[in-house]
């Protein structure tokens, strides 16, 4: 057997190593029931908006939090990272939306080690919870219809859990205002 094809069928076995780990992480974050059995935390949800209201994930400090205890009123995920510019540079301006609709709830999912965003909100705080996914969050943003895996996206929830709209790209402060506003009149 000649060198290369050996070295190619490692990478291969390593990839689908990889991508194999990658799906038990992500499964093994979610809550008990959830992944389509239709479990009580989950019911009355649509399905699309299942995979992200059965996660528990850590914050920085690694304090599990449940995102099913967002449920009830509309709620703004963003999934960024420390390394993605766009993410940092719409950080303030979802800060200050988020203190501009104090009764919608934002949260931020990273898609980064705990460490780093750690460090990263010692410099650059944000009034809103970040909760920490790691790369296994690159599954959920697929599955909630970012197929590309971009950073950052915004996803809109409305108070019964349905998605309204999801940003894929930096948002426009303004544009996202006007998204809020039509949750307002729904509240």
């Amino acid at each position: 057997m000649n060198r290369r094809a050996f070295l190619y069928g490692v990478a291969g076995v390593v990839a689908m190593v990889g991508g194999g780990w990658a799906a038990w992480q992500t499964s093994s974050r979610r809550a008990p029931g959830a992944a389509g059995s239709g479990g009580l935390a989950l019911s009355g949800l649509p399905q699309d908006s299942r995979a992200i209201y059965a996660l528990q994930l850590p914050d920085p400090a690694g304090k599990i939090h449940a995102v099913a205890d967002y449920r009830g009123k509309p709620l703004v995920v963003n999934f960024w990272a420390t390394w993605c510019a766009p993410c940092v540079k719409e950080m303030p301006d979802l800060d200050a939306l988020g203190k501009r609709y104090a009764h919608i709830r934002f949260l931020g999912i990273g898609i980064d080690t705990a460490a780093n965003i750690r460090q990263f909100v010692e410099k650059l705080p944000v009034s809103y919870p970040l909760l920490v996914a790691g790369t296994s969050g690159l599954a959920l943003i697929r599955e909630l219809g970012n197929t590309a895996g971009g950073l950052p996206f915004t996803v809109v929830f409305d108070e019964k859990g349905r998605i309204t709209r999801k940003i894929l790209g930096q948002v426009r402060p303004d544009d996202l205002a006007r998204t809020l506003d039509g949750l307002d009149s729904r509240v």
